[in-house]
């Protein structure tokens, strides 16, 4: 993608429909504007994996790719942008989109499909080798699967720049409803009564199968009726009255 630029001085002001860029690297740094209406429409058809062939009045073109861009956050456009240049055939690190093909058994048995990264860090051999995005393929996923980023095919020459473990993509289970969510706590509570010792193992059953409550399940470990625990409450208000 061919961007021309015109030089500028720091604090310059510019005129109406250009916006401020820069460009650079260890060893060298270019201050320039662009036409804000053409690089808006550029980086929409590249993003930051769009290599750049920047030429600046009266110099050097330069290959480039965007590190940075400042927005407007009322107007939602670009009003400062930050490229680091390049060089042909060195490689390049940069941080590709993760895009997903296919539809898998877990979705639909209702499992959730969950990009965990959705920029993939890579080393590509040179500028021109950066692929514009990875597509992972998802069909055979099932619930509670997931997929690494060693696991992604990356095109010939291209590296990762991540730990081959670290998880990209994964099917979660369906999320709960209320009444599940409900469930699965009284579980959990059930479970901490029984460790204490304050329900058995068959009274917990009992009252997760839905045949006793555990008010009466609880009574019943302790040797009392629930009309017992009812009356020695009633009691102990009465004696708190007197």
């Amino acid at each position: 993608m061919e961007l021309n630029a015109q030089p500028r001085k720091s604090r310059e002001k510019l005129a109406e429909g250009m916006i401020p860029a820069v460009a650079y690297n260890k060893e060298n740094n270019v201050s320039f504007a662009l036409d804000l209406k053409t690089f808006d429409r550029a980086f929409r058809q590249t993003s930051t994996t769009g290599l750049y062939d920047i030429t600046v009045e009266g110099q050097e073109t330069f290959p480039a790719l965007v590190k940075a861009i400042q927005m407007d956050k009322r107007r939602r456009v670009p009003i400062h942008v930050d490229f680091y240049m390049v060089t042909y055939g060195e490689a390049v690190e940069v941080s590709v989109p993760v895009h997903t093909s296919g539809k898998s058994q877990g979705v639909v048995m209702g499992g959730l499909l969950d990009i965990v990264i959705h920029n993939l860090a890579i080393i590509a051999p040179g500028p021109r080798r950066i692929p514009q995005e990875l597509v992972v393929d998802v069909s055979r996923l099932q619930i509670g699967d997931h997929i690494t980023a060693g696991q992604i095919t990356l095109p010939e020459g291209v590296e990762l720049n991540v730990d081959a473990d670290q998880v990209v993509i994964s099917l979660l289970p369906p999320r709960m409803t209320a009444e599940e969510a409900e469930a699965e706590t009284q579980a959990a509570q059930i479970a901490g009564l029984v460790a204490a010792g304050e329900l058995t193992e068959e009274a917990a059953a009992a009252v997760l199968e839905g045949d006793t409550t555990l008010e009466e399940a609880k009574a019943e470990t302790s040797g009392e009726t629930v009309e017992d625990t009812a009356e020695a409450g009633d009691n102990v208000s009465s004696e708190d009255q007197s």
